[in-house]
């Protein structure tokens, strides 16, 4: 007998943004402000297939999506986690993809460019070393808000634009990273919550809209930080009776280049905890089959 359908099959995005994404030339658009073309600051090889994947899983699958979430990275110019914010010892610039430490912050290698933020800046790294999960990266400015490279990749944009329209469903869109004082990589959680923002800390809101679902089809980027973390999260709240419902679709995400063995640990570790891999074709299929096609 054949069951209900359609279930609720959930497709996460995350972090889907034009600065991630390595795009072709025909994608960078005019930039008047430098008389050239604007281009990705943080681009992850292969993000721009992977997001073409997913916007052909939107465009035929569609009708067996039952909700979109999308996280966007939503960072200030000047963030912890960008290189402005910090000098050298001399008072020269850092280099984007330098690691923070705090015991080289009290040793003077890196400062705050405002002297007055060191006591905070201190006492968030104790807090993020202490957690284990990363070391302050100083990374490119990225996903500036207002900017093109926050922009979702525009192929994909238009797939779940037009899946809004079909379905009169509107896409869940999921701001992180605008308190420029603690690293935000996961949609659930800031890597050190601020006791007085409440977007840095949990989004029980999000966590609820995913536990409702039968399946969730995790993609974006990058599958080393943002998509790591979240699932982690996610992960966590389920607990282990409920990890059957994470599918990796591994072909639409990818690392950040000198992160593969990290990205490689994360989803090993997924499975070994219940989670679920599969590539685009096969959730094509499912997405097929849960539409009644």
């Amino acid at each position: 007998m054949r069951r209900n359908y359609p279930r609720n099959y959930h497709l996460l995005i995350i972090d889907p943004q034009n600065d991630f994404c390595d795009l072709p030339p025909a994608y960078l658009p005019p930039d008047p402000a430098n008389g050239g073309n604007a281009a990705p600051s943080l681009p992850v090889p292969g993000a721009h297939a992977d997001m073409l994947r997913v916007a052909d899983l939107i465009n035929r699958g569609g009708a067996g999506i039952s909700a979109i979430s999308i996280t966007l990275d939503s960072h200030h110019r000047l963030d912890i986690a960008h290189p402005g914010f910090w000098s050298s010892a001399a008072g020269g610039e850092l280099t984007p993809f330098t690691q923070i430490s705090a015991a080289q912050v009290r040793a003077g290698a890196y400062l705050p460019r405002v002297p007055a933020a060191l006591p905070r800046v201190l006492a968030y790294l104790d807090q993020l070393e202490a957690a284990g999960r990363y070391r302050l990266m100083v990374w490119p400015v990225h996903c500036e808000i207002g900017s093109w490279g926050h922009n979702v990749h525009a192929d994909l944009r238009h797939a779940y634009n037009r899946w809004e329209e079909r379905t009169q469903r509107s896409v869940n869109k999921i701001s992180k990273g605008s308190n420029p004082w603690t690293e935000h990589y996961s949609a659930v959680q800031a890597e050190v919550p601020d006791p007085d923002d409440a977007l840095t800390q949990s989004n029980q809101v999000f966590l609820d809209s995913l536990a409702t679902a039968e399946r969730i089809y995790i993609t974006g980027e990058a599958g080393s930080h943002c998509v790591k973390a979240t699932t982690e999260h996610i992960a966590a709240y389920f607990g282990p009776q409920h990890m059957a419902k994470l599918v990796l679709v591994t072909d639409c995400m990818s690392p950040v280049s000198g992160f593969e063995q990290q990205y490689r640990e994360f989803v090993e570790e997924m499975a070994a905890r219940g989670a679920r891999t599969a590539n685009a074709a096969e959730v094509l299929l499912e997405l097929l089959d849960n539409a009644g096609n």
